[in-house]
């Protein structure tokens, strides 16, 4: 007799993405009537995102009111519209392995995405997009920089965008820096190294694409506080993009080729001690369970997934050993701060809002739902309302008690946010990257 749901830990199976079985098309229709059912029966996840309540209407509104009364290519309705948050799995799901049942829901949405990509029927806007290291070596070029922000600024340009890329008009796009990260990172002082009872006393950076193309500042207050806690520092010697723009399309070679450059340079800096730090979730994610999944017999990327932190969560664990500097000078006020999913789902805690709260005269409201944004997803033409309407609850509760701040991990999300509630009529507020908050407590 099957039990009503786990009452362990949700645990996950490696992903079985080199065999041939993976991109049978009639196997995985099988496998999403399989799990739609169950979700169908259950119903537990509505509030989540748009995948369900697409699923839910085809059901509804088929003749048998059942999964098998809808059409099998209606199934790529449902998971068109997932963007792997994780979340249904991580914290909404009572089927999760080890129920006999074994649903792995966005798991099923990835692989469906990689039928789909193998198919090429992936819209060449989704694959532009993906390619988060051409766009930033392209737009790194100063005159192209220039162009491409005003592009970026200009509505008449992003009108024109929209009709021949599908980017919406109305989204929210990132400004390309004159000066990437990685250019005009300073080098680490000599500081001694000091190990913890659970942290790495010396730090390598992986400054991920946003950090190195768009906002560097990000990357800079990193490794301020690093100094200030006199942490030494290296950068990665050589990286690429972590590969989630690729995964969230389906295209896991294409994950594979980027594991192939950036897994050697990371695995020697774990070898030699460092401690390394991503400070964006997404590409802390891809390290810490994505990567481990598609090669769970990789040596090397195993010993990078133990080898990875966030950046809060290392700062948490370097304070319990005592190592931390608490010497903030300046308060920050009322701060909305937002948990973005990909940070959820490394089961960490709630690290960054753990830290935020040690800083005197500062009020912290911790919102804890997703923002709607989901790296592409938010950007693109038929999805932008929908991500707006996904994180409108977000919005609100940011603005509640008129916050000084806002802040996200994730600094997509921030952004989408901070339109948000412009758009809401909310009442409007400073938008900081929690690093950047913590630097400006330290007063350095």
């Amino acid at each position: 007799m099957a039990r009503e749901g786990n009452l362990e830990a949700p645990t996950r199976h490696p992903l079985d993405w080199l065999s041939d079985h993976f991109y049978d098309e009639a196997s995985l229709n099988k496998e999403l009537e399989r799990v739609f059912d169950i979700c169908h029966g259950c119903r537990r996840c509505v509030s989540l995102c748009a995948s369900f309540p697409t699923l839910f209407d085809l059901v509804d509104e088929s003749d048998t009111m059942e999964v098998d009364g809808v059409d099998t290519k209606d199934y790529m309705k449902v998971v068109d519209q997932c963007y792997l948050c994780d979340l249904c799995y991580m914290t909404k799901c009572p089927y999760t392995p080890p129920h006999e049942w074994n649903l792995d829901f966005p798991h099923l949405m990835l692989r469906a995405k990689a039928v789909k990509f193998s198919k090429g029927e992936v819209p060449a806007r989704d694959k532009f997009l993906s390619n988060t290291d051409g766009l930033g070596k392209f737009a790194g070029i100063p005159i192209v920089t220039q162009t491409v922000n005003a592009v970026n600024r200009a509505t008449a340009t992003r009108a024109v965008v929209e009709s021949v890329l599908g980017i919406d008009k109305n989204a929210w796009l990132p400004q390309f820096a004159t000066t990437k990260f990685r250019s005009g990172a300073p080098e680490s002082e000599d500081w001694p190294v000091k190990d913890g009872a659970t942290t790495q006393g010396k730090v390598a950076i992986y400054s991920t694409c946003y950090v190195n193309y768009n906002e560097p500042g990000i990357g800079h207050d990193l490794l301020a506080i690093l100094n200030h806690n006199a942490i030494p520092y290296v950068l990665v010697e050589k990286e690429v993009c972590c590969g989630m723009p690729k995964l969230e399309q389906g295209d896991l070679q294409g994950v594979a080729e980027k594991k192939a450059i950036n897994i050697p340079h990371l695995a020697k800096l774990a070898k030699e001690g460092y401690a390394i730090l991503t400070p964006i979730p997404s590409c802390t994610l891809m390290y810490k369970q994505e990567l481990p999944l598609m090669f769970p017999d990789c040596t090397d990327t195993q010993l990078v997934k133990k080898a990875m932190w966030d950046p809060f969560e290392y700062f948490v664990a370097r304070n319990r050993d005592g190592l931390l500097k608490t010497d903030f000078r300046q308060s920050l006020g009322k701060v909305s701060y937002h948990i973005p999913c990909h940070s959820r789902v490394q089961n960490v805690g709630r690290k960054t809002a753990d830290l935020l709260q040690l800083i005197p005269e500062t009020k912290l409201n911790v919102v804890e739902r997703c923002s709607g944004h989901a790296g592409t997803y938010g950007v693109k033409k038929e999805y932008h309302a929908m991500s707006m309407k996904i994180g409108k609850p977000v919005f609100k509760s940011m603005a509640n008690d008129e916050p000084d701040y806002i802040s996200s991990d994730c600094q997509l999300a921030g952004h989408h946010i901070e339109q948000g509630m412009q758009e809401n009529g909310l009442k409007p507020a400073e938008m900081a990257h929690p690093l950047s908050l913590l630097r400006k407590a330290y007063a350095i």
